[in-house]
């Protein structure tokens, strides 16, 4: 029974695998949507022409209806976290590839009053029936292009519930009142977002899935297209009238289970339990000091906080002012300290109610400066390992590897948005959210596209008697590379607010733009343009078509492997700058269709 079982299996994928296969096209095609930024270092003050200044509030999103719709909720007595709320149901209306509530998130928020941060964590959960090889057909994991489009890959979403209890906390408008422009945008239209019309051009898998077809490669044939979403309109209703409770325990409970259910080969094995069962999840921020400042960020089960502090908490062993912009040492140690973070962000993080995380380790001053000593300036590594950090002390052993080191993931998705926002009061939000690779499970119900995060898992559990943390449990949270960060002054007074999309990039496109603030002294929208360098575990990026991409030659003299690509990064941040004045200064990337605006 079991050998049957086993070969239907294996049968179902090899037919979906051959049946899927054009949706190759869009992993190969996903990071050529952007032309970067044709002129850095700006011109002496080209800078002053994009500032954007604001001496009570800001927010900063990857369109402007998001940040109307945000700008309007705090215009109207709202808060930082009323304005989220209305800011991600925008950015489900018009940007439906990259987030939405069929999707998790992360929200970092700072009280402006008793400057206490907290974490809402609405990482989505796998069902109860998961198993371990979940994404494995006998021996091989499957490739992930192929699991993206399937019902396995959804897990149960919780942007909505997470929004919900953080509102429930700290909002102080009606919860429905939060909901009318996303209403309005997805019932009236608008036009369609050029971001948008070049993801629909460059993938043609798209015209495989009949619900995304209609509601976004149809419209974009049209001469003027013009986005409209009836079936999200009357969706957000439900939900600003009844609540969570419609999403989690109601009529639409089971419309989003029968469109996971229905995508063959893959089937969905959610039920609807695991939606009643689903809870976000309140954490406490992780800080440490970076030279003279202070950086807050998430812990697991995102990858985010721990992996940037360890990489900051490395560097900061090294003179970064010394060297100017896109110096080829500075590039060198920012890729080396990387290198050693991501070894130990595949060794030790995963959902820490399965894995036992040694997260103080990790971050144990002594340990990072025995990690650094490892950094030759002149030559990259030949191999890095993970450390084994010890959180009960304040000594570390980082020269001893575990027995088997675990792979590095080559995994890339390329979804996500990021928002930024500060309130009259002196509250922020910095949230991250998601449906993973662009336009998710390429499943669509009720308006909304259902996520593929399940697909961060790692797929083979065990490789050469290593056991990933992050292996597929039910119940669990897969991990995230999601990084909303904040930063503090000396006087404790906050300085940034920022976040990027962009895959396990993130957490390299966040580092880099610290550091072009903090240890390069940039404004904050220099910083976000200034080109994208990362180091994800296995190469060394540089993001192409600018003039960093010419010392690749010189990089790889060193050691490093590395390869020049498109880097489309998502950063939108907000900055506190004084200017005969203290005020709010907001900073979007120039790769997205993104703004930043203020009253």
């Amino acid at each position: 029974m079991c050998a049957r079982a086993n070969e239907s299996k294996t049968t179902g994928w090899v037919f979906g695998v051959t049946l899927l296969a054009v949706a190759v096209l869009f992993i190969n095609g996903c990071g050529k949507s952007y032309d970067p930024d044709p002129v850095w270092p700006p011109a002496p003050g080209n800078s002053e022409e994009y500032v954007v200044l604001s001496e009570e509030m800001m927010i900063s999103a990857a369109h402007p209806l998001a940040v109307e719709a945000g700008l309007s909720v705090l215009g109207a007595g709202g808060n930082a976290i009323d304005a989220a709320v209305a800011v991600q149901m925008a950015l489900n209306v018009v940007e439906p590839p990259e987030s939405g509530i069929g999707g998790g998130a992360f929200l970092l928020y700072r009280d402006g009053i008793t400057g206490n941060l907290t974490v809402f964590d609405g990482r989505e959960t796998a069902p109860a029936a998961a198993s371990e090889d979940r994404f494995m057909v006998g021996h091989w994991p499957v490739p992930l292009w192929a699991a993206i489009p399937t019902g396995l890959a959804v897990g149960v979403p919780g942007t909505l519930a997470m929004l919900h209890e953080a509102h429930t906390g700290h909002g102080i408008l009606p919860w429905p009142d939060l909901f009318d422009p996303a209403i309005a945008l997805a019932g009236d239209g608008f036009s369609m977002p050029e971001r948008l019309k070049r993801q629909i051009d460059q993938d043609p898998s798209l015209w495989l899935f009949g619900d995304i077809r209609r509601h976004l490669v149809h419209p974009r044939r049209d001469d003027e297209p013009l986005l409209q979403n009836p079936e999200l309109a009357k969706t957000f209703r439900h939900i600003a009238r009844e609540g969570p409770d419609y999403f989690y325990r109601g009529d639409l409970t089971g419309q989003i289970i029968e469109a996971a259910k229905s995508r063959w080969p893959g089937r969905s094995d959610l039920t609807p339990e695991d939606f009643d069962n689903y809870r976000p999840v309140v954490r406490e921020a992780i800080c440490r000091d970076y030279r003279s400042w202070t950086i807050c960020g998430i812990p697991a089960p995102s990858s985010g906080g721990v992996t940037l502090l360890q990489i900051l908490g490395i560097l900061e062993h090294f003179d970064l002012s010394g060297f100017a912009p896109g110096d080829l040492q500075a590039i060198h140690l920012v890729a080396e300290a990387s290198r050693l973070a991501f070894a130990d962000r595949s060794a030790w993080i995963g959902d820490p109610e399965f894995t036992d995380i040694p997260q103080n380790g990790l971050l144990n001053p002594v340990y990072l400066r025995q990690r650094a000593a490892w950094i030759d300036t002149l030559r990259a590594m030949d191999e890095v390992s993970p450390g084994i950090p010890d959180p009960a002390t304040t000594t570390a052993s980082a020269s001893v590897s575990p027995p088997i080191s675990p792979p590095v993931s080559s995994k890339q998705s390329f979804g996500t948005s990021h928002f930024s926002i500060v309130d009259r009061q002196g509250n922020a939000v910095a949230m991250t959210s998601s449906i993973e690779a662009p336009f998710g499970s390429r499943i669509m119900t009720n308006g909304f596209l259902l996520n593929n995060q399940l697909t961060d898992f790692t797929f083979q559990a065990d490789q050469n008697g290593y056991r990933s943390p992050n292996a597929v449990e039910p119940g669990k949270r897969p991990r995230s590379s999601m990084a909303p960060v904040m930063v503090f002054d000396e006087e404790g007074e906050l300085r940034l607010v920022i976040g990027s999309r962009g895959g396990s990039r993130i957490i390299g496109y966040v580092a880099k733009t610290l550091i072009g603030v903090l240890d390069w002294d940039l404004p904050l929208q220099d910083a976000i343009a200034m080109p994208n360098f990362l180091h994800s575990g296995r190469f060394l990026e540089l993001e192409e078509g600018t003039a960093w991409s010419g010392i690749a030659d010189s990089l790889k003299q060193m050691g490093h492997h590395v390869r020049v690509r498109p880097l489309e990064s998502g950063i939108h941040g907000i900055e506190r700058v004084y200017r005969d004045g203290w005020y709010w200064q907001g900073g979007a990337d120039p790769r997205m269709d993104g703004v930043a605006q203020g009253q």
